[in-house]
């Protein structure tokens, strides 16, 4: 599966690049969200969701980079996020923030960063719906994908699939159709790609070639 992050769009003309998304059929459309704080970088906010959920019909993959994400939960989930995830660190009680995403019937999500381990899944597993591994320091589009990071996948499909879980696995960071295929096959499920696919000339036909590629 595959997941644009807007974050990589034309915003001088977002709906051109949503008319891609909407005729490539994507299964997902990425959503970063970050707040100058827990990532030194700021995007957007839910009003502006909300706006851009007009545009379409496929589910937002909500990441939330930012500080405190429990205050934030129920205003994306009305803004019309499908998925929200949340990183460990940015949250006091991360089950409670867990839980209170899946009371707003969405799904909900744990995001780790390269240099975090997977151990925290013993703990939560039965809490999400999604793992996202970055594999990039999360906050900027375009950087250079961090190698270390297909072992991470292995060792988390693993662990899945010895819980019998149905937690899909994300890879957000670096993600092109040079690594694509690997990624799959590594045990990845959906692939965040942002440059990689608008800063082509014809990014339609870039996500067609990643929905091409076979697990």
């Amino acid at each position: 599966m595959i997941s644009p992050s807007i974050l990589s769009c034309d915003f001088t003309d977002i709906k051109r690049d949503f008319d891609y998304m909407n005729k490539a059929e994507v299964d997902f459309i990425h959503v970063d969200v970050m707040d100058g704080n827990y990532v030194p970088n700021i995007s957007i906010g839910p009003a502006i969701v909300g706006q851009l959920r007009a545009l379409t019909d496929i589910p937002f993959d909500v990441h939330l980079m930012i500080n405190n994400p429990e205050n934030y939960i129920e205003s994306f989930a009305k803004a019309g996020a499908d998925i929200i995830s949340v990183h460990p660190g940015s949250t006091t009680h991360l089950n409670r923030t867990l839980n209170s995403i899946r009371s707003h019937g969405i799904k909900s999500g744990v995001v780790l960063n390269p240099a975090e381990d997977l151990s925290i899944l013993e703990y939560i597993i039965d809490d999400i719906d999604l793992l996202l591994l970055m594999s990039v320091n999360p906050g900027f589009g375009g950087q250079k994908f961090i190698d270390s990071t297909l072992r991470k996948i292995e060792k988390a499909a693993q662990f899945i699939k010895s819980r019998s879980s149905k937690c899909l696995i994300e890879v957000d960071g670096g993600v092109n159709l040079s690594n694509a295929q690997e990624l799959y096959e590594r045990g990845a499920d959906i692939l965040v790609a942002g440059s990689a696919i608008f800063s082509k000339p014809n990014p339609y036909d870039e996500m067609i070639k990643f929905k091409r590629i076979k697990k």
